[in-house]
Order: structure tokens, then sequence, then C-alpha cells
């Protein structure tokens, strides 16, 4: 599906603009249970089921409203018993090409949660809900008026404030949720130790984001911002400094050379390690060796 308007037909709905649209689904037609491969970005507010989540730190009302991002060219369908599906909610979708020149074209890759797995979406307060739902009808509100001028700017500014929002919304998630916090940045934390302190380094090759982030059973993206919430330092550059600290500490054993001390830390080869060295640190290891 490229289009906004075969959205639109799917669901019976009225294209207003050929680059967005804000579907109501209490007024759609039935969506077939099928997989679906879109061409643009669609934020499905779901209203139909109560999603019973554990409590964190702090109390809130889950009990009806998650919203689903969901990328251009990534795969989504209704897992339903039977043929067909009538969802309850809303659906934002944009194309790509409305935000081309646009600001928030530059920076739509900064929003992570458009590569969120399905089982990290965004889980709703009362209060929150409002919020979703007022942002809509802002949205709305220009769809329906005839397009000027000012539409594209004002539609696009609309969207970003919504996003914004909803990276509000999740940063109080990361810290309600069980699985969030100093609890997973911990865990983490030990299983980092354990690998770079094992044999590991040698036979799987230097620690990335992706194994630790399925560990936890959450994509990449989304456990990097949650360990990024917490320690400020993404999980990627929180593994490169606790790997330059080994490296440190091995620099003090005389007995190894810098080729063993790279093949240990699990690099293939010495050049590669002492240009991440010198990347992290600011000198190369006999360098830092020299000083020390």
């Amino acid at each position: 599906m490229k289009t906004v308007s075969e959205y639109n037909d799917m669901f019976g709905q009225e294209t207003l603009h050929p680059l967005v649209s804000i579907i109501n689904f209490t007024d759609a037609g039935v969506l077939m249970n099928r997989p679906m491969n879109l061409g643009f970005f669609s934020i499905l507010f779901k209203t139909e089921r109560v999603c019973p989540i554990k409590y964190g730190r702090n109390d809130y009302d889950y009990q009806a409203g998650t919203l689903l991002f969901i990328g251009p060219g990534q795969v989504m369908s209704f897992e339903e018993d039977g043929t067909e599906h009538r969802p309850k909610g809303y659906a934002l979708v944009f194309h790509p090409d409305l935000l081309r020149g646009t600001y928030l074209g530059q920076h739509i890759k900064d929003y992570n949660f458009f590569s969120y797995d399905i089982h990290e979406a965004l889980h709703l307060s009362e209060e929150e809900k409002r919020s979703v739902v007022e942002n809509f009808k802002k949205i709305e509100y220009e769809l329906k008026r005839s397009i000027d001028k000012h539409s594209k700017k004002l539609i696009v500014s609309n969207i970003e404030l919504f996003l914004n929002y909803c990276v509000r919304f999740y940063d109080r998630q990361f810290t309600t949720r069980d699985y969030s916090g100093s609890g997973i940045v911990e865990k983490f934390d030990n299983l980092l130790h354990e690998y770079l302190n094992s044999e590991k380094l040698q036979d799987k090759g230097l620690p990335t984001v992706a194994y630790f982030a399925d560990g936890f059973h959450l994509s990449a993206n989304y456990f990097g911002d949650v360990v990024k919430k917490e320690t400020g330092k993404t999980a990627l550059e929180y593994i490169q400094g606790k790997l330059v600290d080994i490296a440190k500490e091995k620099m003090f054993d005389g007995r190894r050379s810098i080729s063993e001390i790279a093949f240990e830390l699990g690099f293939k080869y010495p050049q590669h390690f002492t240009r991440f060295f010198k990347n992290q640190v600011g000198f190369t290891p006999n360098e830092y060796r020299s000083l020390n």
C-alpha cells in the first residue's frame, strides 16, 4: 500500500489531502485480516481493548489506550479470530513526501519509536489519551479546511507537536514500566561485565546493542532509549566506556603487547583497536601506556 488514498479507500473514507489523513475507526469500514506493507508513517491509537500492564514506581491507568507507531516499509497485520477486524480508535497516517523540505523531515529519524517492536507500544494514561485526541482534532481541523499555502506548514507543525508529546509520554513510560529504569540498567551492567570478562569477546567479537536488547526481549532502539533515559548515554556509548576501562587496565600489564590486548578485547585487527582507543581517550594505546 503506497499511498494515503489507498489507505482511505480501504476504510471507505474520503481523501481530504493526498499526503495525510486522520481516520476515526468508528465511522470506518471493516478491515480484512491480511498483512500490509505501508509506504508511509502510520500511528494507531487503539481504544477497544483492556491492556493490563504491571505498574512500576508510579501508578498510571493504562486500562484502555495504546499508541502503535509504524514506519514506511514495515509490515503490520491484525491477528484476530475470523477473517475480518473492526478496530476502534483513530489512525494518523502521513506520507514521507509531506515532510520534504521541513524541519520535521530532517529530524524524523530522531523519533526512534517508529522502529520499536509491536510489544513496545506506548501505553497512555487518561490525561495522555485526552492529549492525543486533542492533537488529532487539530490536524483534522486543518484537513477539513480548503488547502492553501499555509496548510502544509500548519499540518506538519501539528504532527511535530504530537510526536514531541509522544517523546514525553515514552519518557514517562521508561520510568514507570517494571522492566525499565535502574533495574534494566543494573542488569545490563551485570551482563556487560560478564561478557567483557569472558571468552565471548574472542568467540563472538565486540558486544553489540542488539545482543543485549535481545536478552531483554526488546528492540535495539527501545532498549537504547531506556538506557539513555537513565544514564544520559546511549547504550553504545555505555558499552564503549566499559570497554575502554578494561583496555586501560590491561595497559598496565607490561607483559602484554598492544596487539595481544586488541585480540583479547575482540578486535580483529590491532589498528582498529588503536583507532577506537584514540577516538575514546585522545591518545593511542602506546601513548597512553607511556604517559602512565
